[in-house]
């Protein structure tokens, strides 16, 4: 999870890397453009726009985390189904603690189930 959010920012570093170096090194005429014509997009604006979006997409991110975060700490009923004899057994454990055929019940005891078994989550 975090190697997500370090690909990310090293994307976003350096892509500002890159314009950095743009702007500071562009400063030279292209064959068709004449040096005293002004650009269409002011730079003030241009570097607005990009710190606004940065600041939009770390938020987006944070928020993301934090709703994800959230949800995995909810309390569901666990129960477990034994389809050889009907038994039905409840456990109440946390979203995130639940994974695959195994989990972790609120007191602590962790879970395995058999073959037989059925996991339903409420």
């Amino acid at each position: 999870m975090f190697s997500k959010i370090f690909l990310t920012l090293a994307v976003i570093l350096g892509i500002y890397w890159v314009i950095r170096t743009r702007l500071q090194g562009g400063g030279q005429a292209t064959g068709s453009q004449s040096p005293s014509q002004p650009p269409l997009i002011s730079r003030e604006r241009v570097r607005a726009s990009a710190y606004g979006l940065l600041v939009a997409m770390v938020s987006g991110s944070l928020l993301w985390l934090y709703w994800d975060w959230e949800a995995g700490r909810g309390v569901v009923s666990v129960q477990v189904i034994n389809a050889n004899t009907g038994t039905i057994v409840i456990y109440q454990a946390r979203r995130a603690d639940v994974a695959g055929r195994h989990f972790t019940t609120l007191d602590g005891r962790q879970v395995v189930l058999a073959e037989v078994e059925r996991l339903v989550l409420e």
